[in-house]
Order: structure tokens, then C-alpha cells, then sequence
């Protein structure tokens, strides 16, 4: 049976941040928690964030959000989150940001700690209505979670998991491309690669979702068209347009499921935390999409030469060493040994891959060997 949702409500336009208290309204969010990182207080934008509130200046900020964001986080934010007698929560940033909001939607509403609530231990039920509002304004465009079921967060024993539920979708995405004209280039291009890692693997998983599908496509063709013109010309507004709404179209479309390449990033993202999400899908994505090539879906839907056309490519031999050619002309690294991993951290990887759950929506099985080989040849 195919579940096929559309999804929530987004604000896409520059100036949509000025919709920020009319949205609380109408949400009924009257005391926020402003959840964020120390990089958005510092670049101004929190405080544009503040100016919108008619009691901008009574907002508790939680801005202590990790680059990968994890219980402990979680913790503190939550006791804010209470302390304040809360009721919602606005995230701004990037994925980290968004993700851990989430993280405190359920934390700060249920009781038990966040691994009760993680997919991989059952926690899809345990996530009630109780959820707490969330209005998510992406200062990145990569990984789409202002229009997600999902958070990935890092536990105290280390696994990075996902906590997924239809309550955790942001009531409502502010999406203003404005707050994303000053992104660094490096980031630019990693949470851009981001994006076209969601839009890729979506259309390859084998669930029956045509609308998604769709969605996909055409968000890999926005951002294949522009993400180089993003990161070298930042004040582009048409190509920062077009990264926004490719990075929201992936993560429309990702209710499908995923795949291997997010199941390898989960877990060496979790294992060292400090390499990029983006950055390590970019890597994947090449070796992935080599094995998926035989799978019975991807032949039957010709999924490969859909995906050569969207990216204006010759043919799907193409389309492995375009995205690694892309990555090197974005500046970013081709390869994992470039991050220092090493064959010897290969069981660790894999054991978490395997237990991850993009692991089961990829559309060919992988086993232990499989996974070994990909990443050899990500190396």
C-alpha cells in the first residue's frame, strides 16, 4: 500500500521571513523556544528572526545546536524548553538546528529519553499528537528537514539514528531565500550536494510514489542547474531560488524512503561527527548508484536515464564521474580518504549501515560484502 502525503505548509518567497508572527498566530504559539547555533547569532540572522515577534525580546534562545546535533543537546534544550513553559518552537539554521527542534518537539512533550523514541527501537509509536509546534526557517538549502518527518540525532552511545513520525513535520516552513545570500561557498556547495544526494536517492527507492517521483526529478534538475552558480556567484538570487526549493523538493520527496548512501553516511557521520552529511553523500552517492544500476526497478522505470536527462548528461554512464566531477569543482573533497578513513574503521561502518533505516528502503538489498565494496570504491 503506498502512503502518499503533501505535507505541510510553506512560506516560499524573499521577504516570507515577515510572515513569522502572523504564522505564529495562526499556529497558536504564543511562547516560543527559538532553537539555533552560535553561527546564526553571529551572522545577524537570529536577530532578524527576533525582530518579526511582537515580544521578540522575551524569547528564550537556545543557540548551543551542534554541527551534528545529539542527546545532550537535546537535554538542555528540553529544560529550556520547560523551564520557559513553552509551546512551540521555531527552528532557524540549517538541518542541525531543525533536527534537534524536533529532538525537543518530542523530548519536551513525552517522557523516557530520546532512544525510546529512535525508529530503530521502536520508537514510531511512542510519538503522540503531545508533540510540540515547530515552524522550521532553513538558513541552508541541503537538507530539506523544514518539510521532514524526520530528525537525525547522535545518541549518548554514539549511534546516529533517525526519529521519524508524521507529528514531527514543521507546521509550517518559512522558506526565504534572502537569509541564504551570505552562506559561505564551502557550505553552499556541501549542503547543495546535500540536496541532490535526497533527490537521487528518493527517485532510485523502489516504493510506488509517482508524485514523488516527480518532485524529485524536477529538484535534482534545479539543483544540478545551479549549484555551481550558487556557491561562486553567492548573490545570485535566482540560483539561491532555485537551491531552496531543490533542497525542500528532496525532502518532499524522501517520504519514499532513502537508501545505502544515507545509511553509510548515518553511520560514519555517527562515528565521527565532525565530517559533513552533504559532504559524505556526495562521496557515496557514485558507488551507489553503480550497484543500484541491476536492481529490478531501477531497469523497469529506466530510473537512470531519467536521472542522465534531468542532469543534461549523455547517457547514465555519465552520471557517476559528473558527480564527482562536480564535487572537485565545488572545492570539495572526492573521496573518502581525503576525511582520514581509514579500511580498518569498515566493520564499524557497516554494522551501523546495516542497522540504519535507509538500509531496508534501498532499491537492491546490500550485504556486509556489498557495503565493503562501496566503500572501497568511495575511498
Amino acid at each position: 500500500m503506498a502512503l502518499i502525503n503533501y505535507i505541510t505548509q510553506v512560506q516560499f518567497d524573499f521577504g516570507a521571513l515577515a510572515l513569522l508572527q502572523q504564522e505564529c498566530d495562526r499556529i497558536g504559539i504564543r511562547k516560543p523556544l527559538i532553537v539555533t547555533d552560535m553561527g546564526i547569532r553571529n551572522a545577524g540572522i537570529l536577530d532578524k528572526v527576533v525582530a518579526q515577534l511582537k515580544d521578540g525580546a522575551q524569547v528564550a534562545v537556545f543557540d548551543q545546536t551542534p554541527p551534528n546535533p545529539n542527546e545532550n543537546a537535546v537535554r538542555a534544550a528540553v529544560k529550556m524548553f520547560r523551564d520557559g513553559a513553552c509551546d512551540g518552537i521555531i527552528a532557524v539554521g540549517g538541518g542541525s538546528s531543525i533536527d534537534l527542534a524536533k529532538g525537543v518537539a518530542v523530548c519536551g512533550t513525552h517522557e523516557g529519553p530520546l532512544k525510546s523514541f529512535a525508529l530503530i527501537e521502536g520508537g514510531l509509536a511512542n510519538i503522540t499528537a503531545k508533540t510540540a509546534p515547530v515552524i522550521a526557517i532553513p538558513t541552508t538549502a541541503g537538507t530539506g528537514s523544514e518539510v521532514g518527518r524526520g530528525a537525525i540525532l547522535i545518541l549518548d552511545d554514539g549511534r546516529k539514528v533517525g526519529v521519524l513520525s508524521p507529528y514531527l513535520v514543521p507546521r509550517l516552513a518559512i522558506c526565504d531565500p534572502e537569509l541564504t545570500l551570505n552562506l559561505p561557498a564551502m557550505m553552499t556547495a556541501a549542503t547543495g550536494m546535500d540536496a541532490i544526494a535526497h533527490c537521487l536517492e528518493t527517485f532510485m527507492a523502489p516504493s510506488f510514489n509517482p508524485p514523488a517521483d516527480g518532485i524529485a526529478l524536477d529538484g535534482l534538475w534545479r539543483a544540478w542547474a545551479h549549484i555551481e552558480r550558487a556557491t561562486k556567484e553567492p548573490h545570485d538570487r535566482e540560483a539561491r531560488l532555485n537551491m531552496m526549493s531543490a533542497s525542500m523538493q528532496g525532502a518532499m520527496a524522501f517520504q519514499k524512503g532513502l537508501g545505502c548512501v544515507h545509511s553509510l553516511s548515518h553511520s560514519l557521520g555517527g562515528i565521527n561527527p565532525r565530517l559533513h552529511h552533504g559532504t559524505l553523500n556526495a562521496i557515496f552517492l557514485p558507488a551507489i548508484i553503480e550497484f543500484n544500476k541491476d536492481s529490478e526497478s531501477v531497469i523497469k522505470e529506466k530510473k537512470l536515464a531519467r536521472i542522465a536527462h534531468a542532469m543534461g548528461l549523455a547517457g547514465e554512464a555519465d552520471i557517476g564521474p559528473a558527480i564527482k566531477d562536480m564535487s572537485k569543482r565545488l572545492g570539495l573533497p572526492t573521496g573518502l580518504a581525503e576525511l582520514g578513513v581509514t579500511e580498518d574503521m569498515y566493520p564499524k561502518i557497516i554494522q551501523g549501515a546495516l542497522a540504519d533505516h535507509s538500509h531496508k528502503t534501498n532499491p537492491r538489498v546490500a550485504s556486509e560484502d556489498d557495503y565493503a565494496r562501496m566503500l572501497t570504491q568511495s575511498m
